[in-house]
């Protein structure tokens, strides 16, 4: 199986610090993007005084990741590997964070060297389905979802992954049953519960509201089940509501760019074009290098019949995206080069 490489600078020079360098001293304790999290502070203190402690090392790269400080993770996943060589889960961690970092054949080799250590490893065998399902080896993923399943017939994840499988293979109702599944078994599954919502919702099901309301109670953080309400009423037509959900998720989340776009293009339908305007307007004050939000802004303003301020933002769009292909077409429309 030939498996595409991705390069990221960070985890490139991460990795050449976990392998070359032979200092291994205590770094992450020296970090100022590190020394506010009390989780990593206390675990800190305490490899001062147990050095030795594998263990310590992997529960600090646990706390590490979840602040995105990846490389000093990466650094004490492999302090914990030098000292105790025998975990699994030491050897997943590094396969785990190098799969988010696209680098899918580094981390397999990780996921190997786990189940090697531990063939029942029930976290090594879901990572290498995720690894699987991402380069659409679905039989392997299957094999490898299955493996968890018969020790653990109660393992959301399972059925989570097996439903982004028949998902992306456009079995809805397969999806749809293997998702339901997930939830059945941890109620709080929220990603199995958006996936839900997102299914419903291309069915034009109102079901879909349901789940995205749960998946909001779940986590008033991410203001993606808000957006995802508004595309269902957009897609229905009711303009008034999807621009409210839109509103309520840039209310929880100002940079959330595609709330934007979408009330633009709702206003547009309603033949709101200064609305419009404006809100593309604002949208390229927050993001000032989004090509959609130039175009659109072009495309309020032809609207209007403002031919000369659409063909500056038709090519301002292109300046960044340069195959920008409605940009282009836009700028012959108005027989401008």
């Amino acid at each position: 199986m030939k498996f595409r490489l991705f390069s990221f600078l960070l985890l490139a020079g991460s990795l050449m610090c976990l392998f070359s360098c032979k200092d291994n001293k205590d770094k992450s304790s020296d970090s100022e993007a590190v020394s506010g999290n009390a989780t990593v502070k206390l675990l800190s203190e305490k490899l001062k005084d147990d050095p030795k402690n594998a263990s310590l090392y992997f529960q600090r790269g646990q706390a590490l990741k979840k602040i995105s400080e990846d490389s000093l993770a990466l650094l004490d996943f492999n302090k914990a590997i030098s000292i105790d060589s025998s975990k699994s889960e030491y050897f997943s961690a590094i396969g785990d964070l190098m799969f988010e970092h696209k680098d899918v054949e580094g981390s397999l080799k990780w996921f190997q060297k786990a189940l090697q250590l531990d063939p029942k490893d029930k976290t090594a065998h879901l990572k290498m389905a995720k690894l699987f399902v991402y380069v659409k080896e679905y039989p392997s993923a299957f094999t490898e979802i299955n493996t968890v399943l018969r020790q653990d017939v109660y393992n959301p994840e399972g059925y989570f992954l097996k439903g982004m499988i028949y998902k992306d293979l456009k079995d809805t109702s397969r999806a749809i049953s293997s998702f339901r599944t997930a939830v059945q078994v941890n109620p709080k599954y929220k990603d199995a519960i958006v996936q839900l919502g997102l299914l419903y919702s291309g069915k034009k099901d109102p079901m879909a509201l349901k789940y995205f309301d749960n998946a909001w109670k779940l986590d008033t953080m991410d203001a993606f089940p808000l957006f995802a309400k508004g595309v269902y009423y957009q897609n229905q037509q009711e303009y008034e509501l999807a621009k409210e959900q839109y509103k309520n998720a840039v209310l929880h989340d100002r940079q959330y760019l595609d709330a934007y776009l979408n009330t633009g293009y709702v206003l547009m339908q309603q033949d709101s074009f200064e609305k419009a305007w404006r809100q593309y307007d604002l949208l390229t004050k927050i993001d000032q290098s989004n090509p959609e939000a130039y175009y659109n802004r072009g495309l309020a303003s032809e609207m209007m019949g403002k031919k000369t301020e659409a063909i500056a933002d038709y090519k301002q769009a292109l300046i960044f995206d340069n195959k920008y292909a409605n940009a282009k077409a836009a700028l012959d429309r108005l027989g401008a080069k």
